[in-house]
């Protein structure tokens, strides 16, 4: 008897033991979620959620990964290598019509990050041809400049939303087409600007504050000048881990839209320009990239300082900025279709469902307590006409090329 009870003991310690293990295994294989950034102002909401604790909080281990270039955003979240990405709001769009990768290639738009905060900044070739917000004056400024040599621009992305915002200003000024547009990371637009490699870029901040900052170049315009509150970085996902994870992409929506509050905050946002100063996020002057994050524009090139107010880079704006809204998706389509990208037009609705995850968002907004956003209304930039989703053949008929 002494010695059945001695085997059973040991049974019961080796089932013990071997649960013990499994949990520990089962603990230790949790999944690790990598979601990629480029250093720009605008990734604020990830970086806030990791360094606020919020990513933990909702239970999700999350690696931010710092990308060099928009190009390599795109392969990774398609290889799998990234869960994840800040990333343009329109690059999906851009990939899977073939204008900025290979066609038919999937990337689901989770949510928005932000509105505003990007800049058009032109060399000091212009500083005494063209002032802040003076788009009559750009065409025959760049007239005058192409006298001496070629002017070209430069944008982040084919597709993306600074080579959008950079064809509707070139539209609505009447700037001739012979100017170039070439594609560089934002990280490396000051040192190119530096060289004479471009005669202006339209990108995210801080960079556009730091060529100010520089003496190298000033801000011409704001995207928020092109169209206030416009959508500008999403949250975009690799599809496979939007179908399967779907539980922990949610957490992750949750966390970053607990941070997008917080980033709304005016009195946190010193905190978050602190963070975002480091080497390891965005590395530009921190002096920068608080001004611009409170609204303040030093433009440089004597022009003063442009305060916004309201229309700053905005986070979370009482809930209006968080929701991937699909007309979003047909007004950038359509821009595409405009400016000459696509030589026929897209199946736009076809598009916008097969890579928003608007019904993802709605569960999280629900459970978050975001307020619900109507879409799918027409869209009115600043310097152009109103955008119908459901009538844009004549907006492309009549809008300026």
């Amino acid at each position: 008897m002494k010695l059945i009870y001695k085997l059973k003991q040991a049974l019961t310690f080796t089932a013990l033991a071997a649960a013990i293990i499994t949990i520990t295994s089962s603990t230790a294989e949790a999944k690790k979620i990598r979601l990629g950034f480029i250093p720009l102002t605008d990734c604020a909401p990830l970086v806030a959620a990791k360094e606020l604790g919020l990513f933990n909080k909702y239970g999700v281990d999350v690696e931010l990964s710092k990308e060099a270039s928009w190009a390599n955003v795109r392969d990774k979240i398609l290889l799998g290598e990234l869960d994840g990405a800040h990333c343009l709001s329109s690059m999906p769009l851009s990939v899977y019509t073939g204008i900025g990768g290979k066609a038919g290639s999937e990337m689901k738009i989770a949510m928005m990050l932000n509105f505003n905060g990007q800049a058009i900044t032109l060399s000091k070739d212009f500083c005494s041809l063209v002032g802040y917000k003076e788009t009559n004056k750009v065409a025959a400024a760049v007239k005058k400049v192409q006298g001496r040599k070629e002017v070209t621009f430069a944008m982040t992305f084919p597709g993306g939303t600074h080579d959008v915002w950079l064809r509707y200003w070139l539209a609505a000024t009447g700037t001739p087409k012979n100017v170039g547009i070439i594609t560089i990371p934002p990280p490396q637009m000051v040192a190119n600007m530096k060289v004479d490699n471009m005669e202006g870029f339209c990108v995210g901040e801080p960079w556009g504050g730091v060529a100010a900052a520089q003496n190298i170049g000033f801000t011409h315009i704001a995207s928020q000048d092109l169209w206030s509150d416009h959508p500008e970085k999403a949250l975009v996902v690799n599809s496979n881990f939007a179908k399967n994870d779907k539980d922990e992409l949610k957490k992750v929506m949750k966390a970053i839209i607990e941070a997008q509050r917080w980033l709304d905050n005016l009195g946190n946002r010193k905190k978050a320009a602190q963070w975002l100063t480091k080497p390891y996020y965005v590395n530009a002057p921190l002096a920068v990239i608080e001004a611009r994050l409170l609204g303040s524009s030093d433009l440089g090139c004597d022009l003063g300082v442009q305060k916004y107010k309201g229309n700053y880079m905005v986070f979370y704006k009482n809930g209006t900025v968080p929701m991937p809204k699909k007309v979003y998706s047909y007004w950038f389509l359509a821009q595409y279709v405009r400016f000459g990208l696509l030589k026929s037009e897209p199946n736009y609705t076809q598009i916008a469902e097969r890579l928003t995850l608007d019904d993802l968002y709605a569960e999280v907004a629900k459970e978050m307590n975001v307020p619900a956003q109507a879409d799918m209304g027409i869209i009115k930039t600043n310097l152009d006409i109103p955008f119908d989703p459901k009538n844009i053949d004549d907006y492309l008929k009549r809008t300026k090329k």
